[in-house]
């Protein structure tokens, strides 16, 4: 059961740790907007689509397509390559937050980075 304290931790990760990140995608995303960058270069991607499939991939291998259920021990794998990975997580804007709430679970309970990807606010 998740204590307040990490529920908190969670939601600044969440909100203050948005990352942008340029990377060819086979797999269409609209994220969110961010203004909030940082310069981490995540080695490994979860992405969900607007139909809520799972797809990761380990630096620039091709995104595979994944189960929540695999979604842990294929996080392991890659951290077990390269314990100072950053996980990057490219959810569509019409993503509930649920969904994204259970992949920042995992990451609290396995100690990953996370970082959240956005797209730049469009010039007004």
């Amino acid at each position: 059961m998740a204590s307040m304290t990490d529920l908190i931790f969670l939601l600044l990760i969440f909100f203050m740790i948005t990352s942008t990140m340029v990377s060819p995608n086979a797999i269409k995303v609209l994220l969110p907007q961010g203004k909030q960058q940082t310069s981490a270069k995540p080695l490994t991607r979860v992405i969900i689509d607007k139909d809520l499939n799972y797809y990761a991939a380990f630096g620039n291998d091709k995104e595979q397509s994944v189960t929540l259920d695999e979604l842990t021990p294929f996080l392991k794998a890659c951290a077990d390559k390269e314990p100072e990975m950053y996980v990057a997580l490219y959810a569509d804007v019409t993503v509930p937050y649920g969904e994204i709430v259970k992949v920042l679970n995992i990451a609290n309970e396995n100690h990953f980075k996370m970082v959240l990807a956005t797209r730049p606010p469009e010039s007004e």
